[in-house]
């Protein structure tokens, strides 16, 4: 009756056997997705420079932001490394004494194809360790620290990691490698970085030294005028994105296309219509006059007309019709040409002002940052209920019916209803995804606001 609860415990000290022999490889990955994610941070938001003030000009909580994300991942990327070494060496230890199995069916291909995985193991491991010891050597020492470039051994082991991080950054061929058996030395250790009295007091002794530095003044007006600089170049871009296309639509319509399409279409040859909508409608037109002539007669409103002179005032009102509806057309032509340069204009302003949109961005940035996680959560849920919401294919159905109506293109019931059916789901899906991805890292309580909001 004893033997299933032996069994039992054999298995027990299986699985964990099985589980510490896979600590090693675990804490080292846990270790490199904490390094790549403040690679991140520093690609994305501080030019690829050491997360510091410094090196970014952020408000007070977006750097205590920044700065508290720094230290969650380092501490778990060296935590993660003393555990990746202390069960290396535990593991190396216990398999000193144990002697090696060898199967009689083995051959030498087997083993041959055994020895490349190992090394190839062996080469991402120490890569890895190469990539989360210059990630941390930026925080532990003033040297300036290089990143290898890439090794193709290490794009399938980065294709695992959902990290937002460019493998380009992984290398192989090292200077000064280390060999498989040694381990990344940690210069600084958990105690080093924290101390005895809380950061609040520390940053506000550090505020009042920055304070009553002779050169803070300096600094702040250096501060305000980079800040002033790049306001006025973002508004300017702005109003150059706005202006340039809708003055170039109106003048290329109004001088070149306009001209040159009344010339081709001039004279009682051209076609009146150019889709059955505005057929449809110039007929409905027509019709309502005349209907409204003879009720006008029959109540006494207008005089009695004979059948020529009716026949004569609905003839001359087709004729109004038929050049308001050659206009119409002649206009709406005008605006496929116009819009097509101004559509090239817009695209080689933004093909020449790589710096300017550099600046915006960064603009936008500071905007969107300084905002209170109320008013982020706001703004996502009104442009959420404007374009994706339950009221959202009306307003749709506006914009593609104007869109049809001014290039002159014939409304097609079903293709509205596909793309209602279909756009605001992927722009819906997109929005989720950015929140998801992108938003809850940045800024995960205005995430948690947004939620408690939505509901």
């Amino acid at each position: 009756m004893k033997k299933p609860q032996f069994k039992n415990l054999q298995g027990y000290f299986r699985d964990a056997n099985k589980w510490f022999s896979a600590t090693p490889e675990r804490s080292l990955e846990e270790a490199y997705n904490a390094a790549l994610t403040i690679k991140s941070i520093e690609d994305q938001h501080f030019n690829s420079q050491k997360i510091s003030a410094e090196t970014a000009h952020y408000s007070e909580s977006v750097m205590q932001y920044f700065e508290g994300e720094l230290t969650k991942y380092l501490n778990i990327a060296r935590l993660n490394l003393s555990a990746f070494k202390i069960s290396r060496s535990v593991l190396a230890t216990t398999k000193l004494g144990q002697p090696k199995e060898f199967s009689i069916a083995s051959s030498d291909s087997f083993q041959y194809s055994t020895n490349i995985v190992l090394r190839e193991k062996a080469s991402i491991t120490l890569e890895k360790l190469t990539f989360i010891d210059g990630v941390l050597a930026k925080y532990t020492s003033e040297v300036p620290v290089t990143y290898p470039p890439s090794s193709p051994s290490l794009l399938v082991a980065y294709s695992q990691s959902e990290q937002p991080f460019k493998s380009g950054l992984l290398v192989k061929n090292n200077p000064a490698p280390y060999s498989v058996g040694d381990s990344v030395e940690m210069s600084e250790t958990i105690s080093d970085k924290t101390s005895f009295l809380p950061r609040s007091i520390l940053r506000t002794v550090e505020k009042l030294k920055k304070d009553l530095d002779p050169k803070a003044e300096e600094e702040v007006v250096k501060n305000f005028r980079k800040s002033k600089n790049k306001t006025v170049v973002s508004l300017r871009f702005i109003v150059l994105l706005v202006l340039i296309p809708l003055l170039t639509q109106q003048l290329s319509k109004t001088f070149f296309v306009g001209p040159a399409v009344d010339h081709f279409r001039e004279g009682s040859s051209a076609e009146i219509f150019i889709n059955e909508d505005l057929e449809k409608e110039a007929f409905e037109d027509l019709a309502r006059f005349e209907e409204q002539l003879k009720f006008k007669m029959l109540i006494g409103a207008a005089p009695q007309l004979s059948a020529e002179e009716v026949e004569e005032r609905v003839k001359h009102k087709a004729e109004e019709i038929a050049e308001e509806y050659r206009s119409e057309s002649n206009s709406a032509l005008k605006n496929i040409f116009a819009d097509l340069i101004s559509a090239a204009v817009f695209a080689t302003v933004v093909f020449n002002s790589k710096r300017d949109i550099a600046i915006l961005k960064s603009f936008l940035d500071e905007i969107i940052y300084g905002l209170s996680d109320s008013a982020k959560a706001f703004i996502i849920i009104l442009l959420t209920d404007i374009f994706v919401g339950f009221h959202s294919p009306h307003g749709w159905e506006v914009i593609l019916e104007g869109i049809s109506r001014h290039l002159g293109l014939p409304e097609s019931r079903d293709l509205n209803f596909l793309f209602i059916a279909t756009f605001p789901v992927i722009l819906d899906t997109i929005f989720k995804y950015w929140i998801f991805r992108y938003l809850s890292r940045i800024s995960p309580s205005a995430v948690a606001t947004y939620r408690n909001m939505n509901e």
